[in-house]
């Protein structure tokens, strides 16, 4: 890597932590109290007027306010609920901070420890913890060779001890399966490594689902689509298809066609039943852009969020279409469970609303103030 995006880096995480010390954080007011939509909070990332910030939104009614909100140095992208109720939030790739830290009362957030990477890596926007709560994976890219790698990291510390090849290039979103294998998504598009995002030579992307032993890091196996313009980006655990089944990985995808025309009829949904990965299409001649944001099983189907088309599209666990909900620059979705409920509730965020739809057909659309959300949120415990 360049001498000088190193310099730049490491200037800019000098010039954040003496802003940090001074308190830039924000509050934007109580939350609005209304009956229409049953109270939940959400932990997720925005673009404030003076920089980048992750926080708490309440939903108390008619409305989402933030109720909790701490500054960060870059743009934020994943966000990571651990058991204590403490939240992991992850850098925008190419990032090179990750945080630990917790939600307080009036409106505060305290940072409770910070992570760097080392000036060859960069993280890759999202974390998940180990069934034991012991170890921290992120996905992280090798800057001189462009190559994937699972970054190991002490959870009390978030200090990294050792790293895992995830067979291709631009890992994003990892999950841990029921027998502890861990599902990596190689997003597989080349990138130069100044930047980590200006995309080259797409001709030669090689997108891939890869399980890797949990003990060693072993590959254990390898799937790709056929079609080779599309990228493998955001994944959510599903339920089984039929009794006895195994449950189903949905599969989020970001399309990258020179044609436009291609580009905007690709799927934007992929499923994973543990032998075979396919794509599965729109139905009623629905055309969404082919870029799927985030992705969550929720009111008993795949929700994806379609920014570029304005909406969240439903499919069932066989790949069957369920429908589309328009939502303007809809992305972040995620699944809420509440006692008493037989299915998680869906929740996703758009440009200026909410949207939230139960398995029984019923929604509501609490309006979103204040924030304009990143790509991803996920409910609070508790």
């Amino acid at each position: 890597m360049h001498d000088a995006p190193l310099a730049a880096w490491k200037l800019r995480r000098r010039q954040w932590l003496a802003l940090a010390a001074a308190g830039t954080g924000t509050w934007f007011g109580p939350a609005m109290a209304s009956s229409a939509v049953r109270p939940q909070r959400l932990a997720t990332a925005w673009q404030a007027a003076h920089g980048y910030q992750v926080g708490v939104l309440a939903y108390r009614g008619a409305a989402m306010q933030v109720s909790a909100v701490l500054d960060v140095p870059t743009r934020a992208h994943g966000v990571w609920v651990e058991r204590s109720g403490t939240l992991l939030s992850v850098a925008r790739r190419p990032g090179d901070w990750l945080l630990r830290w917790r939600p307080q009362s009036e409106g505060s957030g305290k940072a409770i420890a910070w992570g760097w990477t080392d000036p060859d890596r960069a993280f890759n926007g999202h974390v998940i913890t180990s069934p034991d709560g012991k170890t921290l994976y992120t996905t992280e890219t090798n800057l001189e060779t462009g190559q994937g790698l699972v970054g190991l990291r002490d959870a009390a510390t978030l200090e990294k001890w050792g790293e895992w090849p995830t067979h291709g290039m631009d890992p994003h979103e990892l999950l841990l399966d029921d027998d502890g294998s861990m599902i990596v998504a190689n997003g597989g598009i080349p990138a130069l490594p100044e930047t980590g995002r200006l995309k080259t030579h797409l001709d030669r992307m090689d997108a891939s689902l890869v399980r890797l032993d949990p003990r060693s890091g072993a590959l254990l196996g390898q799937w790709h689509l056929a079609d080779k313009r599309l990228s493998l980006r955001h994944i959510a655990w599903g339920a089984a298809p039929d009794p006895g089944a195994a449950r189903v990985l949905g599969i989020a995808l970001q399309a990258e066609h020179d044609d436009a025309t291609d580009k905007a009829r690709a799927p934007v949904l992929a499923l994973f039943d543990g032998q075979q990965l396919r794509t599965c299409g729109a139905g009623d001649g629905r055309v969404l852009a082919g870029y799927g944001g985030d992705i969550a099983w929720a009111a008993g189907g795949f929700a994806v969020g379609c920014p570029r088309a304005n909406g969240v599209a439903m499919w069932q666990a066989d790949g069957r279409w369920t429908g589309f909900f328009p939502l303007e620059e809809a992305c972040a979705v995620a699944s809420v469970s509440t006692a008493g409920e037989t299915d998680a509730t869906l929740w996703a965020g758009g440009r200026l609303a909410a949207l939230t739809r139960d398995s029984a057909g019923r929604t509501a659309s609490p309006a979103l103030k204040n924030v304009r959300l990143d790509n991803h949120w996920a409910p609070l415990l508790g």
